[in-house]
C-alpha cells in the first residue's frame, strides 16, 4: 500500500512513519507546513506533490481541511481523517465529499478506545438512573477541548439512552445540583499524557467506570494503518472504527 501522509511531521506523523516502516506501508510523500528532513519528500503544499498513492492519512489539523479533501478528491484518493477539532461546516464538507470518495473519520483511531465506545453504549442501556462523567486527560500541547474522543463518547452515551441529553462541559461556581439528563464532560491537560479517557457510571451507592488508556501514539498510528488498508477499494461513503470493527468480529 503507498500512502501520502499530511502532518508527516508533527508527533503523530513521525509514530505513523515509523510504524509503516515495520508493516510494509510505503509512504510515498508527506505534507506538512513546516518540512523537516525524512525518509521520504515533504512539501509544504499539496500542489507540490508527484507522488502517486493509494490512500491519503492526514494527521495534521483541523484547518485547511478543505484543501486536503479537494486534493483528494481530485485524485480519487481515499482518506483516513485523524484530526480533531473540527467544526459544523468542516463536518458537513466532510459528508459531502465521502459522497464521492470513501472517507474514514473517527474521534480516535486506537481499536480499543473504539471497543469502549461499544461498551459505554451498553452500560448506558443498562445502568439507566445513573449518572454519567466523562474525563479526559491529554498532553499539555494539545489545542481542542474536549477531545473527539470524549465528545464520540459522549454521542454515544446520549444516542444509548435519550434520558441522558444534555452535554454539560465543566463545572464552575453555584451552578445548583447536577440534573439527571446531563452528561459532564471534562478535559484535563498536564505534561505529556498522551491519551486518557474515563466514562463513569454513577448511582446510588455505586459507581461503574470504564476507562481507556494509551501508553504511545503507535496506538493511534496502527489504527490509521489499518483504516488505511481496510479503505482502500471501498466505494465512496463516510466510515468509522465501528465498521472496521464489525468486519474484524465477523
Amino acid at each position: 500500500m503507498k500512502a501520502i501522509l499530511c502532518g508527516a511531521c508533527g508527533r503523530m506523523g513521525r509514530a505513523v512513519t515509523e510504524l509503516a516502516a515495520e508493516r510494509g506501508t510505503d509512504i510515498v510523500c508527506g505534507v506538512d507546513l513546516f518540512p523537516q528532513p525524512s525518509p521520504y519528500p515533504v512539501y509544504a503544499s499539496f500542489a507540490d506533490v508527484k507522488e502517486e498513492a493509494d490512500v491519503l492519512i492526514d494527521f495534521s489539523s483541523a484547518e485547511r481541511l478543505a484543501e486536503r479533501l479537494a486534493f483528494a478528491e481530485a485524485h480519487r484518493l481515499p482518506a483516513v481523517l485523524g484530526a480533531t477539532g473540527y467544526t459544523d461546516a468542516d463536518e458537513e464538507l466532510i459528508r459531502r465529499t465521502s459522497e464521492r470518495i470513501p472517507l474514514f473519520k473517527t474521534g480516535n483511531l486506537s481499536l480499543g478506545i473504539n471497543l469502549l465506545q461499544l461498551l459505554a453504549a451498553k452500560a448506558a442501556r443498562a445502568l439507566e438512573g445513573f449518572d454519567v462523567e466523562i474525563i479526559e486527560r491529554h498532553h499539555n500541547q494539545k489545542k481542542d477541548a474536549p477531545s473527539g474522543t470524549a465528545l464520540m463518547l459522549a454521542k454515544t452515551v446520549r444516542e444509548a439512552s435519550s434520558a441522558r441529553s444534555e452535554m454539560v462541559y465543566g463545572r464552575h461556581g453555584m451552578v445548583g445540583a447536577r440534573k439527571a439528563e446531563e452528561i459532564g464532560i471534562h478535559a484535563v491537560r498536564g505534561g505529556t499524557i498522551v491519551g486518557e479517557h474515563e466514562v463513569m457510571f454513577a448511582g446510588e451507592d455505586e459507581i461503574v467506570t470504564l476507562s481507556h488508556s494509551a501508553r504511545s501514539r503507535r496506538v493511534f498510528a496502527s489504527g490509521a494503518l489499518r483504516a488505511a488498508a481496510w479503505l482502500v477499494g471501498m466505494p465512496a461513503g463516510l466510515y468509522d472504527m465501528s465498521d472496521l470493527l464489525a468486519d474484524i468480529v465477523n
